[in-house]
Order: C-alpha cells, then sequence, then structure tokens
C-alpha cells in the first residue's frame, strides 16, 4: 500500500499531527532561502506552526483564525520569478505545504493533510533533480532520483511515522510533544539543512 493510502487510513488528528511533523521539517528550507536572499519572513510560518501545535497541546484550546495565517504565509511565499537560486523551489513548498496544513485543519478535511505529505516528497523529488541534473543523462535521472539517498529517507521516514502513529490509541498532549520532540532531536529537514545552522 503506497504512503498516501496508508495517510488515509489514519484518523484526521493522526494526519494533522503527521502534517505537522512534515510542515516543522519544511520550514528550514525557507529560513534558508531568506538568510541567502533576504526576501520574505520566516515569522508567519513560524506563528502558523505554533498555532497549530498549540491548538493539540492546550487542554481548552483556543479559536485559531487559520484563514488569517493562510494570508500571511501567502504574502511571505517567493515566487520562482525573480529568483534564479534552486533554493526557491524548497522554500515555495514549505509555505504550500505549511498553507495545505492550516486549510486541513479549518475544514477537517484529510486531503489538504494528505497533500502535505505529498509536497514534502516532490519537494526532495525536485531539489535532487535540480541539483544533480548535470551530472546525470537525462534519461538516467529519473531513476537516480528515485534511489538517491535523501529521498530513500523521506519516503522511509514518512512511513515510520505513519507506522508510529498508527501504533497509538489517541493523539494526547504527551504525544504532540514526543512528535515535536522528534523533529528536533533528528536535527535536519527533508532536504538534509542543520537545524542549528539556522537558528
Amino acid at each position: 500500500m503506497d504512503t498516501f493510502q496508508r495517510i488515509r487510513q489514519l484518523d484526521w488528528p493522526q494526519q494533522a499531527l503527521l502534517a505537522l511533523y512534515l510542515c516543522e521539517r519544511m520550514l528550514p528550507n525557507y529560513q534558508f532561502f531568506h538568510q541567502i536572499t533576504a526576501f520574505g519572513d520566516s515569522k508567519p510560518l513560524r506563528g502558523a506552526l505554533n498555532a497549530c501545535w498549540d491548538q493539540w497541546l492546550s487542554p481548552t484550546p483556543g479559536k485559531v483564525n487559520y484563514a488569517r495565517w493562510q494570508d500571511k504565509v501567502d504574502e511571505v511565499t517567493p515566487s520562482e520569478y525573480g529568483h534564479d537560486l534552486l533554493g526557491v523551489y524548497p522554500a515555495m513548498d514549505a509555505c504550500t505545504a505549511i498553507s495545505s496544513l492550516l486549510q486541513g485543519m479549518m475544514d477537517k478535511e484529510s486531503q489538504h493533510l494528505v497533500d502535505v505529505a505529498k509536497v514534502s516528497q516532490a519537494s526532495v523529488f525536485k531539489f535532487i533533480e535540480l541539483n544533480d541534473a548535470e551530472q546525470v543523462a537525462p534519461e538516467q535521472l529519473q531513476q537516480h532520483v528515485q534511489e538517491h539517498e535523501l529521498y530513500q529517507y523521506e519516503l522511509a521516514m514518512q512511513q515510520a511515522m505513519i507506522d508510529f502513529l498508527a501504533s497509538q490509541a489517541q493523539v494526547s498532549p504527551a504525544l504532540v510533544k514526543q512528535v515535536r520532540q522528534m523533529v528536533k532531536d533528528e536535527g535536519i529537514s527533508n532536504l538534509g539543512l542543520e537545524l542549528e545552522d539556522l537558528t
């Protein structure tokens, strides 16, 4: 069974927590792009993710204006036009993923949460493809990317997190804290950027 089908079989809270975890792993890619280009601002992305974490951690969660956070993320989303830097695509992908997460949280629609996993996989795929295109023959490029350790790690990590969440009886504040800590312990973005380099 493929990854996305397995995500659809999770309960909605598990899907949301998985999407939040994946977005957290993509945020450093935006921060890196911002450091290099001075374009945009990572604070709205950080704020949006914090609002989602808090929603799961609070025993009496308040009402979050997810649409307003979406607007803030949209305002700092870069465009490939005007940026010939490879890093613009992972930065755009991070914004797309966070916007999908917010939409999923807002309407309780699992497809938006599945989309986060799709964006994360595609982001890694595209990054390797663009990075290695000059060194690999065009007809071998797709296989090269699929076999690349970074892409294989992304697939394995998503499957492992699905296994972990599926084994939990419910999404509790303790579980949410544990998942949030996992991102910090892993210490790298989905493209292998080290988190401490960006603080």
